[in-house]
This record gives structure tokens, C-alpha cells and sequence, in this order.
């Protein structure tokens, strides 16, 4: 098929690669402006820019696709049979998205009806689940509410972090998109329940503070969400400490306040939480500095027993 590609995450790397793997002709990829990374704020192109020109696409960087006419003339020369979405970033008009005969498909991080939005891995994970998958739906106008073509699901793994996991949906999802294309023809496109949604908004830098007035297994939870974005953190000394992994323990016997250092050890930082509840800090990454074991990060006195975080 002649595809026009719309991605810019890593996660979305699989799935394009699996297109071009598969002889998949992909014309075009669209992806976000390069935007500024890192300490120096260099201007640093998406993922799928760099892959795409790697491989002979050529890109389109549109600041504001559903403002951008110039956009819509460039799709509608190429006369793709479809348009394949992968984490791209913007809401894409129907003018677009209605333009190929196939018209266009996206491949969602969960479950739907459930997680719709912007970070479905992160909520998963924040809310507990078991399991979750990928389900590739026709895309209309509203966020995540087209019929859905297909739908793998898979368990969450006890220890697995939001990019570990995200990973893995993006592998499953790359081999689900070609299984898809290959039936197209043939699948029957089945409405969503929408009174069994539920949301997934965009997650923002500073929701990753951690409340230690809550129970150490929603620590654990969010702790897991956000690693290794946009990060989980909590506050010591006035500096901020990002908290890369660690557990909830079973004990609920300590009785002191939220936040608390009960103990150090080589096993990691136990910290009390909500109902004597503790979570136990395995690694961390102070601010400006690498990340290292909690304990290594106690030695010489910079954390000990008794000091309180947040």
C-alpha cells in the first residue's frame, strides 16, 4: 500500500520499520518541528525524522497541521491509499484524516474505550492494572472514539516501568498494524462502547511530585508511571531528588510522618508513608547528578534516619 506516515516518538519507530520491512511503500512521513532538547536547547529533530531521512522519506514538519493548507495540498498530491498514525502529537483535521480511500488508522496504547488521550501507558500503570494492549481504530474528529479494526491485549509485568512498557506496546502494536493492513479489506470496523471510556490526559512535568501522605503502593504505582518520563520526584534538602525504582513493603507497623527516613541500608531508603504504610527508594538521581543506588546516595551522611523528604 502507499502509506503517508504520522509519528515522532521513539515509540513510534516499530511500526514504521515494520511498514518498510513488510514492502510497504511509505511516501512521506509528518512529524513535529524539531524542537529544543537538552541543557544547551539545541534544535533536535524527532525520532522519526532521523529514521525517516535515514531511509530515503521525505519528512514534513507542519507547526499546526490543522492550520496549515500547504499540509493538505501536499497530502493531496501524494494520493496515499492511507494514512497510518502512531503517536504523532497533533489532532489532525478530518480533511486529512477522510482524505485516502482507506482513510486513516491509529495505533493507540490501550485497551479501547478505556484510556483514551495522550499518556494511556502512564495511566494504566497508575491505576493499577493487570493488563492493557494496543488497538488500531479509524480515526474521526473525536480523541480516540473511532471503530476499532483490531486489538491485542497483554499483561503488565510486576516490575515494568511506563518505558518498559511502552516499548513492548509499540513492538506489539508494529506487528498488529501489518496483520491489519494485510485483512483490511476484510475486517468488519466495530463501534466503541463510549460509556466505558475512560481518559488518559497529557501528563505535565510537576505531576510527578510525590505525595508521601499517600500509600506506598500508590508511590510504587506512580514511581513505575513515570520512569523514565517525565519522572517521579520528591524534594530533599531543597533540592530535587528524582526516585527511579523501588517497592512497597508489607510492613504497615511505622508510625511517624509522611515522608519520614525510617531506615538505610544497602537494600535501599525505607520512607513512611500514608496509614504507616513504607516504601523502600532502591535508585535514585539527585539533581544535576547521575543516577545511583539509594544507599550509595546515603553514604558520607547526605541521607540518614530521621531526615524527611518532600
Amino acid at each position: 500500500m502507499r502509506i503517508v506516515f504520522f509519528g515522532s516518538p521513539e515509540a513510534a519507530l516499530p511500526s514504521l520499520a515494520k511498514l518498510l520491512e513488510a514492502g510497504h511503500a511509505v511516501a512521506l512521513a509528518i512529524t513535529q518541528p524539531d524542537r529544543p532538547f537538552g541543557r544547551g536547547k539545541k534544535l533536535t529533530p524527532s525520532p522519526v525524522k532521523t529514521f525517516a531521512l535515514d531511509h530515503g522519506i521525505p519528512v514534513s514538519q507542519p507547526e499546526r497541521i490543522r492550520k496549515d493548507p500547504a499540509a493538505l495540498e501536499l497530502l493531496q498530491s501524494i494520493r496515499a491509499d492511507i494514512h497510518v498514525v502512531v503517536a504523532y502529537g497533533q489532532i489532525i483535521p478530518a480533511a486529512i484524516t477522510d482524505l485516502p480511500a482507506y482513510r486513516s488508522i491509529n495505533v493507540h496504547f490501550s485497551l479501547l474505550p478505556r484510556y483514551r488521550g495522550a499518556s494511556p501507558v502512564q495511566a494504566a500503570l497508575l491505576n493499577g492494572e493487570k493488563k492493557t494492549g494496543v488497538t488500531i481504530f479509524r480515526l474521526n474528529e473525536r480523541m480516540d472514539e473511532g471503530d476499532v479494526l483490531s486489538m491485542v491485549g497483554t499483561a503488565i509485568l510486576p516490575e515494568e516501568n511506563g518505558g518498559e512498557l511502552e516499548t513492548r506496546l509499540a513492538l506489539i502494536g508494529a506487528d498488529l498494524l501489518i496483520d491489519t493492513l494485510a485483512r483490511i479489506d476484510s475486517i468488519v470496523p466495530v463501534p466503541q462502547d463510549h460509556a466505558a471510556a475512560t481518559s488518559a490526559p497529557k501528563i505535565q512535568k510537576e505531576d510527578g511530585k510525590l505525595a508521601w501522605a499517600t500509600e506506598a503502593a500508590v508511590i510504587n504505582r506512580k514511581v513505575r508511571a513515570f520512569t523514565p518520563r517525565p519522572s517521579a520526584f520528591t524534594f530533599f534538602k531543597g533540592q530535587r531528588l528524582i526516585i527511579l525504582k523501588g517497592r512497597a513493603l508489607e510492613s504497615t507497623t511505622a508510625e511517624d510522618a509522611p515522608g519520614r527516613i525510617l531506615a538505610v541500608a544497602k537494600d535501599g531508603l525505607d520512607v513512611c508513608c500514608k496509614d504507616g504504610t513504607i516504601y523502600r527508594i532502591h535508585s535514585l538521581q539527585p539533581e544535576s547528578k547521575t543516577a545511583m543506588d539509594a544507599h550509595a546516595y546515603s553514604l558520607n551522611g547526605r541521607i540518614k534516619p530521621g531526615d524527611l523528604l518532600g
